[in-house]
């Protein structure tokens, strides 16, 4: 025990960090919906990029796009990926909400 460096200190009590709840970059207003297959061996999925909500939004309304669909998802930088393609559901979900949307690519 005497070669360990372990110190304790009872000044500070709990350290918590704040989490971070980022807004993402402004964007155009414009929500597109796209079908990609690259780099997935040949699988489709559907992506939705350029949505203003913050990250808990985006993981919120991912999961209600995901049990809407009834495939599996994620959200990777701020895109959410839905598998297959469910680019009129979405279309229609997202209209409804309010937002602009695109349909891009192909």
């Amino acid at each position: 025990m005497s070669n360990n460096n372990l110190v304790y200190s009872t000044e500070t009590g709990r350290i918590s960090t704040q989490p971070t709840n980022k807004m993402p970059l402004k964007t155009d207003g414009i929500v597109r919906i796209r079908r990609e297959t690259k780099g997935r061996k040949g699988k489709g999925v559907t992506t939705i990029s350029g949505l203003p909500l913050s990250t808990e939004e985006i993981k919120a309304l991912c999961t209600k796009l995901k049990k809407m669909c009834g495939t599996g998802g994620a959200v990777k930088e701020g895109v959410i990926e839905i598998q297959g393609d469910n680019r009129d559901k979405i279309k229609t979900s997202l209209e409804q909400l309010g937002h602009n949307v695109k349909l891009a690519g192909g």
